[in-house]
């Protein structure tokens, strides 16, 4: 489903090497779990992948052809970066999650209400929640709006950074099993990668893990 063949990346200033991954395969219907110290480089990975950050080498390919610039775009609506700090647009949290909606790229889907209300439901939220200021929401409220936002954008993979850290814990075992059934509704054209410092997270949510040190990556034992 996905291929990213030797990624490079190092500080022009120090010479360190930030990225070096000869090889990484996501397969379709894979959770696999991103683990590594503060530092590693897991959110670097994250965002090569999905080619938000400059590299000094390697290609991605994506069901098998490589991604070229003018290609990016498309690629994104397809590949999705969650930021554990996400930016959201808008007065309140309805007008955030139809935002991405009126991009070019997304011209041709459509924003759906109930679809918004199923996912708050799932973690927890009434309907008055979409008329929640956002400038009123916690650090959890802000993860949960860009994970629907997301969501309703219905991409193939999604490339989570700690999306559950400012969560209370009941309400980050409510968005494992979401993700869990998202990923089990269409395994032949989904999977997830997942950042997360708690290993037993990892080992509840991924089928594989893969851990990233000094920039390099890999192949852990599966949980």
């Amino acid at each position: 489903m996905l291929e990213a063949n030797d990624l490079t990346r190092t500080d022009p200033a120090t010479g360190r090497t930030l990225l070096d991954v000869p090889q990484f395969r996501l397969d379709a219907g894979e959770r696999v779990g991103v683990q590594g110290p503060s530092g590693s480089g897991k959110s670097l990975l994250l965002r090569a992948i999905a080619w938000l950050d400059r590299l000094d080498g390697g290609e991605i390919r994506f069901h098998g052809r490589r991604i070229h610039h003018d290609a990016v775009p498309g690629y994104r609506a397809r590949v999705t970066y969650l930021h554990q700090k996400a930016a959201l647009d808008g007065a309140v949290v309805e007008s955030a999650l139809a935002s991405p909606f009126r991009l070019n790229i997304h011209r041709l889907a459509q924003y759906d209400r109930g679809a918004a209300l199923a996912w708050f439901d799932r973690f927890g939220r009434e309907k008055a929640f979409l008329n929640q200021s956002i400038r009123e929401l916690s650090g959890g409220e802000i993860q949960l709006t860009a994970l629907v936002r997301a969501l309703l954008l219905e991409p193939e993979v999604l490339l989570l950074d700690e999306p559950t850290a400012a969560l209370d814990p009941a309400t980050a075992g409510r968005v494992e099993e979401a993700l869990a059934a998202w990923i089990a509704e269409r395994p032949d054209c989904r999977a997830l990668l997942w950042v997360s410092h708690d290993p037993q997270q990892t080992e509840r949510l991924a089928n594989r893990t893969i851990r990233v040190e000094s920039g390099r990556l890999y192949e852990a034992p599966t949980p």
